[in-house]
């Protein structure tokens, strides 16, 4: 468990250093928009992690190549277009809703539809069950009557 906590601790800071001295521009302005864009870019070899905070290969690659169209004039939309036509949807932290991502922006909420439906049915199926069978007059008499027996002392 400490060993856990351990290995957890020390890989929290690493994403902080992930842009490296050598990358960051002399301009402060420049080097923020180069900061923002880089929020909005995914990392094609990490899962789910924007190219500012990944320390593979290839994000150092899109970072140094962001910063390179900002300081040829690019704008913020030029650069994460040049690098969306070269990568596709996937390097895009937010895809654009169209035929071949609205799996990914639907699934969630027909998952929970879904989830809701499964709910109301188990639900009402356990409700159904709950409700209380009546007895028959033939059941009750045979009831009654054992209940006489057991209070008169018969087996």
């Amino acid at each position: 468990m400490k060993l856990l906590a351990t290995i957890i601790l020390l890989l929290i800071p690493m994403s902080v250093f992930a842009v490296e001295p050598d990358e960051i521009l002399q301009d402060p302005m420049l080097e923020q928009r180069a900061r923002e864009i880089s929020k909005e870019l995914r990392c094609v070899v990490c899962q789910n992690q924007d190219i500012d905070s990944s320390n593979a290969g290839v994000a150092r690659d899109l970072r140094i190549l962001v910063r390179e169209r900002l300081v040829a004039g690019d704008t913020d939309e030029e650069v994460i277009s040049y690098i969306h036509a070269r990568y596709g949807d996937y390097v895009l932290m937010r895809p654009p809703f169209n035929a071949t991502t609205a799996a990914l922006w639907l699934a969630p909420f027909i998952l929970a539809a879904v989830s809701l439906l499964i709910g109301w049915w188990v639900l009402s199926t356990s409700r159904k069950r709950r409700t209380s069978v009546r007895l028959s007059a033939k059941e009750e008499a045979e009831v009654a009557r054992y209940i006489e027996a057991k209070k008169a002392g018969e087996p």
